[in-house]
């Protein structure tokens, strides 16, 4: 350690190293971010405005709306300044920060997740004890509690991070700071980081993972054992949004860490970065709107609101 240089900054590789590139990227996703904040915040309108909407179900689907905004907040601005300077350097204080927001932001939705997925359950399962499980109370004490999660899991890997020394040059490659690349690049001994990453990743992964999708499990046997096709088509409507969201959300963030080679396809890995933490926020106002005959009737009337003043 005594000839070795401590590092105070370092350097992201960034989505490309090409200098003509920089400007398609940096207004592609400008523009994937407007999209992404107008989307979301047009959801979370919806839902304050319409009365019709002022239920558990798009309680939690406005929360999920709040925290894609603030996760795709938390990469896109960087990467643009990124894009613009073409310099991708950053502290290791400001690295560390982006870590800390990108697990909190990642740790709500997938415990949001596993909420609304309860909720679902409540709502098939027991519809006529819904409105005595699901009040308003209850949702606001579960959105509390995945927050003060959220907030806690991340302090304990910073608390870990702030003890590290970096001395190695390699760029992180990614296009934001990320805990297993920012591991890589320090000289001091990181079993307890990796370790408690792990084991952590199983205990709170695992816990908020079988939440998720046990309450399918039975969700599905009450489904099939419903005698009207009508109602059985509805039930696997309200579902439909919700489980395409945890699908896209959990496909690509187990594949961008658990695939094979995880850590030698770096261009592989910055593809399925950009989905889980840009293009997922993207694509959650579509899946929840274009599905969801409720949410496409407010739409609509709103826009006719909108356009009769």
């Amino acid at each position: 350690m005594e000839n070795q240089t401590i590092l105070y900054t370092l350097v992201l590789s960034g989505l490309s190293d090409l200098p003509s590139l920089q400007l398609p990227l940096f207004l592609v996703f400008l523009l994937v971010y407007l999209i992404t904040l107008t989307g979301n915040l047009l959801i979370v309108l919806l839902i304050c405005t319409d009365s019709h909407l002022q239920t558990p179900m798009y309680f939690f689907l406005g929360t999920l709306a709040c925290l894609d905004i603030g996760f795709t907040s938390v990469t896109i601005p960087r990467m643009l300044f990124d894009f613009h300077t073409q310099k991708r350097l950053i502290s290791i204080q400001a690295c560390i920060t982006q870590i800390y927001f990108i697990l909190l932001f990642a740790a709500s939705e997938l415990s949001l997740l596993a909420v609304m997925s309860y909720d679902r359950y409540v709502a098939i399962c027991r519809p006529l004890h819904y409105t005595q499980i699901m009040h308003w109370k209850t949702c606001v004490l579960l959105v509390l509690g995945v927050l003060i999660f959220s907030m806690l899991y991340p302090l304990v890997h910073v608390l870990l991070l702030l003890k590290l020394t970096f001395c190695r040059l390699n760029p992180l490659q990614s296009f934001f700071c990320d805990l297993p690349q920012l591991l890589l690049v320090s000289c001091s001994d990181t079993f307890i980081n990796v370790f408690l990453s792990l084991f952590l990743a199983i205990l709170f992964g695992g816990g908020i993972f079988a939440l998720t999708f046990c309450p399918y499990i039975i969700i599905l046997n009450t489904i099939m054992k419903m005698q009207s096709k009508a109602m059985r088509s509805k039930a696997f409507s309200t579902c439909s949004s919700h489980l395409a969201a945890v699908f896209i959300f959990y496909g690509t963030l187990f594949f961008s860490y658990f695939h094979p080679n995880a850590k030698t396809n770096s261009a592989v890995d910055k593809v399925v970065s950009v989905f889980y933490t840009i293009l997922t926020p993207l694509v959650n106002p579509l899946i929840y709107s274009l599905r969801n005959k409720i949410m496409k009737i407010s739409l609509k009337r709103a826009n006719i609101n909108f356009m009769g003043k």
